[in-house]
């Protein structure tokens, strides 16, 4: 569905500002349209369904950490690359937790190549740029920083390190170490 810009923005942003809110899988279209002072009804004329309300929530996420990152990266190399990306998605997840889990949601194939989520495996190999790794090995280190990064954050996220004294931060150097290593072993 057509909308103007400025209307358009001001649904994504309250969607967004909502999701992190009450969460990302509690996200409505009611809830939005209170958020906003309308009428359900009023928000159609702007998006289909609540599906087209998520993941307009999904690609503001992936523009903004895209953003976030590329900022965070520039001048650095190697392991404080790898801290630089890592960060900047731990740090999002903190600031918006409702837009981080929309960031990790599904989208179509073609949703997706219009998204900034290449942005992200682009951000992911300059890291790697720094370590040499041919193809294939190169794809499967953006896999596993995406999984690692993403897999940490979340389980962050969800309090899943609580049960333990060590801190969470202390697991997180010792995780950026790791997969430094491993990438240095990984390209001699």
């Amino acid at each position: 569905m057509a909308s103007t810009p400025r209307i358009s923005e001001r649904l994504d942003r309250a969607a967004a500002e909502l999701a992190d809110e009450i969460g990302f899988e509690r996200l409505t279209v009611a809830a939005v349209a209170r958020r906003l002072g309308v009428k359900d009804p009023s928000l159609y004329a702007h998006i289909a369904n609540v599906h087209e309300l998520r993941t307009r929530v999904t690609l503001l996420a992936l523009a903004e950490m895209a953003d976030r990152a590329a900022a965070a990266l520039a001048g650095r190399a190697g392991r404080d690359a790898l801290a630089a990306l890592g960060g900047t998605y731990r740090d999002y997840a903190r600031e918006h937790p409702g837009r981080y889990a929309a960031s990790r949601a599904p989208l179509d194939a073609e949703t997706a190549a219009r998204s900034a989520a290449p942005r992200h495996s682009e951000l992911a190999r300059a890291v790697l740029r720094g370590y040499a790794l041919p193809e294939p090995d190169a794809t499967d280190a953006v896999r596993m920083l995406g999984a690692t990064f993403h897999g940490f954050t979340s389980l962050e996220a969800a309090s899943a390190f609580a049960h333990t004294p060590r801190p969470t931060e202390a697991s997180w150097t010792w995780t950026l170490d790791a997969l430094d290593r491993a990438l240095r072993t990984r390209a001699q």
